[in-house]
């Protein structure tokens, strides 16, 4: 499912209003997809558009006006490592764009 620049911001308008921002949201997220992931419920095609759809909203959030081709790449690996149980969680402030 690829949204159109249109479609992710109005998604954005719309979960921002809903109030889904917080990060107890996320990290449920992030362990409800680990937990059907571990029982063969969420293929990896599913979680692959579920990451894709979360890496859209970082990239046209209020905090990036465009991200670069290599800041997107870090955010979809930080998501890969998230996703497979291997990155702790944290508050977003301690989070860096640089070379891993």
């Amino acid at each position: 499912m690829n949204r159109t620049f249109e479609e992710q911001k109005r998604l954005h308008h719309d979960v921002t209003n809903v109030g889904l921002r917080a990060q107890a949201t996320a990290v449920g997220l992030i362990q409800l997809c680990i937990e059907l992931k571990a029982v063969d419920v969420l293929s990896e095609e599913a979680l692959g558009r579920i990451k894709q759809a979360i890496g859209d909203e970082l990239t046209v959030g209020p905090y990036r006006r465009l991200a670069s081709r290599e800041e997107r790449g870090q955010i979809f690996a930080r998501l890969d490592r998230l996703f497979a149980g291997k990155q702790k969680l944290g508050p977003a402030e301690d989070l860096t764009f640089q070379e891993d």
